[in-house]
């Protein structure tokens, strides 16, 4: 990649050839990348499933929550990075492209730092928060505490494949998460099992994977710095001018928006896991389902997005509806295939994860509940990509407030204590919420408000 010929393949051009076929080529890496990291995620739950048992399973499951609590603000200012750095790819300013790579790098490695040592200090009231069940408190402890001590590597990993993914280099990043998923898949099958670590070593698999991913990651973006017009000295790291308002500009809404999200999960899964060890598990095992929709979900969003941006900037205006529409019925047929799966063999399904007789008899009863989740997954992907493609700030943050306040959590306290539907009714709220986001992306399409380019306003 560092000779000429090859450089070239880091920064590709998404506004030529047809939309369906840009934005697959565009997005099968995303959802290869995604798959593998929806695997990486789901192999800690199956093994110590397996190994330890349902106990060690909600462990699992409620670590993982808590892990998302801290990553949100990488994913917000990531896809923010990512969508700018499309755009002035779009409008040929290279020069911003480097101050971009700066200035995340410096933002987010300071964010990293921040929040784990905030989060050491907090974590035991965050688990209270979430009302982790005592049976249960020691092993989520280890896996969370172990898996934090890894975000600087998260955070890592997130900003660089942000970088190449602007740049149009979907493939990178899908090669560099394929190899920390084997590590953290063969370590966690010798940490859980021969040397019987339990979630703990579960953990310690995730943060080498994760380390080894970044590390190679960055590797790659160094030896393409003349590329990005970055060269990593030392003096360059710092948040630049104009280019850090552009970035925080649109990178805060996103972040109140993926925050908003998290917290009113958080909320609700704080009610579900007081119902229990066998309702954790259930629940921390359909999540992971329905991840497997939201990963094609999430590659045609962002590949969407970038495609949507570079659109934009480079002032082809009629490709964007074309490319909306081609986002909802790409995501609908995987989709309704694993619609198919879940209604006739649900039991196969959580039986992945599970043995326990009753954490398969719970299964049963979510099954409506995860079509619901399916329909949300396979609309929101358009409009996220039409919203933040365009770059518009305030229309984020509405969605952010929308769907993660007031109709997550206003709908679950509405059927889970109101009408007193019990853990249906949470389960309910939290899948009639992530509808919101496609109702808010029509709207916005069909206003044609998408037309005014906002990002570069601010990008100097």
């Amino acid at each position: 990649m560092e000779k000429a010929g090859e450089n070239n393949k880091l920064i590709r051009d998404l506004t030529t050839g047809s939309v369906v076929g840009t934005l697959l080529r565009f997005a099968t890496p995303l959802f290869l990348s995604g798959l593998l990291q929806m695997v990486y995620n789901m192999v800690d739950m199956v093994v110590v499933g397996k190994f330890v048992g349902t106990a060690g399973l909600s462990a699992v499951s409620i670590g993982g929550e808590v892990l998302q609590l801290i990553t949100f603000v990488a994913m917000g200012f990531s896809n923010a990075g990512q969508i700018l750095i499309s755009r002035y790819v779009g409008e040929g300013r290279r020069d911003k492209v480097g101050e971009m790579v700066g200035t995340l790098f410096t933002l987010l490695t300071a964010l990293a730092v921040g929040i784990t040592a905030v989060f050491l200090f907090s974590y035991q009231g965050i688990m209270r928060w979430l009302n982790t069940p005592d049976d249960i408190w020691e092993f989520t402890r280890q896996y969370s505490v172990t898996c934090v001590l890894g975000t600087v590597f998260i955070y890592g990993y997130n900003l660089v494949s942000a970088i190449l993914r602007g740049m149009g280099d979907s493939k990178h990043p899908f090669m560099f998460i394929a190899g920390a998923s084997v590590i953290n898949i063969a370590l966690d099958l010798l940490f859980v099992g021969p040397m019987g670590m339990g979630p703990l070593g579960a953990a310690l698999a995730t943060v080498i994977g994760q380390a080894v991913s970044f590390l190679f990651a960055l590797r790659l973006l160094y030896r393409n710095r003349e590329q990005i017009a970055f060269d990593f000295k030392p003096s360059h790291f710092r948040l630049y001018g104009e280019t850090s308002k552009a970035l925080i500009a649109l990178g805060i809404p996103m972040v109140i928006q993926s925050a908003a999200v998290t917290f009113s999960m958080l909320f609700v899964n704080s009610y579900v896991n007081s119902y229990g060890t066998v309702a954790v598990a259930v629940t921390g095992i359909a999540r992971k389902l329905e991840g497997m929709i939201g990963v094609v979900s999430q590659a045609i969003s962002s590949a969407g997005g970038a495609m949507i941006s570079q659109a934009l900037g480079a002032k082809k205006i009629k490709r964007v509806p074309w490319i909306w529409l081609t986002a909802l019925w790409v995501v609908a047929i995987p989709s309704g295939i694993f619609t198919l799966i879940t209604l006739f063999h649900p039991e196969w399904l959580f039986g992945l994860f599970s043995d326990d007789p009753e954490v398969l008899l719970m299964a049963l009863s979510y099954v409506p509940v995860a079509l619901i989740q399916y329909l949300g997954a396979t609309l929101r992907p358009a409009s996220f990509a039409l919203i933040n493609g365009s770059g518009n700030a305030r229309l984020n943050l509405t969605v952010a407030l929308l769907d993660g306040i007031a109709a997550r959590i206003g709908l679950a306290l509405l059927l889970g204590v109101r009408l007193d539907m019990g853990i249906t009714g949470f389960w309910y709220g939290n899948a009639f919420a992530g509808l919101v986001p496609f109702l808010i992306g029509t709207v916005y399409l069909v206003s044609g408000r998408w037309k005014k380019p906002r990002p570069s306003k601010n990008g100097g």
